[in-house]
């Protein structure tokens, strides 16, 4: 194995870390890890089976959850073999373009998880603002042409971003904080100026997430003094009980966004294994979380999964 501190203009490979301080229990601290892998596996295709088989499911907001799990899917696949292979056999290595692509993935997904998020938030707007156009404004060809949008916008920028971070010189240590491949992480590796590399990676998420944030949170205004107009209290309550599940999948997905940003920003001091756990964190939760949220929170998903755990039973 090279050394870590070895001079060399582009690594062949770098060195992921599983939880510092911990690395004897990594066998036991896999357990979790794999059950949360396949609750969150299991959780999302569930939720695309029932959705593509079910033809009641076949409405926008469904087709809109659809592509809420597909990604999470996407973002759990990323990080699977990284995570799991440290835990298990210690294979820390991971060659610079294995790096590169996982950060593609990685990224590509979490772009398009929030742009899914905001498509989402645009549903509810017209459901509760406008429910007479709803079915003229969320037309099949509208839903196909947005699924193609938010693929492109999640993924066309990064390619600028990835072959700016190729250009870059890395001659110091080669080992990489986290469990996979995250891109200021392996910025800050670099020798070189990487202020162009900050400033396009900052562009690139204030045009994303940051205004799709911005755009879901206004959605929300509307909604609230839409729904507050309405006389009827139970009227009130069932127009805000549509939201519940929506507002749970925002908030498990910025709050660790945020906190990653946070730490990267402003945790230097702080303990090692607590910049690996939030970012695990970050990347686990939403795929775990949302399809336990939706199967809970909304009853025709949770019927459609009770009918096939009983179609299968019987």
């Amino acid at each position: 194995m090279p050394s870590f501190n070895q001079s060399i203009i582009h690594p062949a490979v770098f060195f992921l870390t599983g939880i510092p301080g911990l690395e004897i229990s990594h066998a036991w601290i896999a357990i979790p890890f794999c059950f949360l892998y396949a609750i969150a596996l299991s959780g999302n295709g569930m939720i695309l089976f029932v959705i593509i088989t079910e033809s009641s499911l076949h409405e926008p907001m469904y087709y809109f959850l659809s592509m809420l799990s597909f990604t999470d899917l996407g973002l759990t696949l990323s990080t699977l073999i990284t995570v799991l292979g440290i835990f298990w056999f210690n294979a820390r290595e991971i060659s610079f373009d294995a790096c590169i692509g996982q950060m593609f993935f990685i990224h590509g997904f979490t772009f398009m998880e929030s742009s899914v998020l905001l498509a989402m938030a645009f549903d509810r707007f017209v459901a509760i603002c406008n429910p007479l156009r709803y079915a003229t404004i969320l037309t099949n060809s509208w839903i196909i042409r947005a699924g193609f949008a938010i693929v492109i916008r999640g993924t066309t920028a990064l390619v600028p971003l990835l072959l700016l971070l190729k250009r870059l010189s890395f001659c110091q240590s080669h080992v990489l904080y986290h469990s996979y491949c995250f891109h200021p992480d392996v910025m800050k590796l670099s020798c070189t100026d990487t202020k162009i590399n900050s400033a396009f990676g900052l562009a690139i998420v204030i045009s994303t997430a940051g205004i799709d944030s911005v755009l879901i949170l206004l959605s929300y205004v509307l909604i609230i003094r839409s729904v507050l107009s309405i006389a009827s209290p139970e009227e009130q309550k069932k127009a805000f009980s549509t939201c519940v599940s929506h507002i749970s999948a925002v908030a498990i997905f910025y709050i660790p966004m945020i906190s990653l940003s946070l730490m990267h920003r402003f945790g230097k001091h702080a303990p090692p294994y607590v910049h690996t756990l939030i970012a695990d964190v970050y990347l686990l939760i939403p795929p775990v979380m949302n399809p336990i949220i939706y199967s809970v929170k909304t009853k025709q998903i949770c019927k459609a999964v009770l009918k096939v755990f009983l179609s299968k039973r019987i």
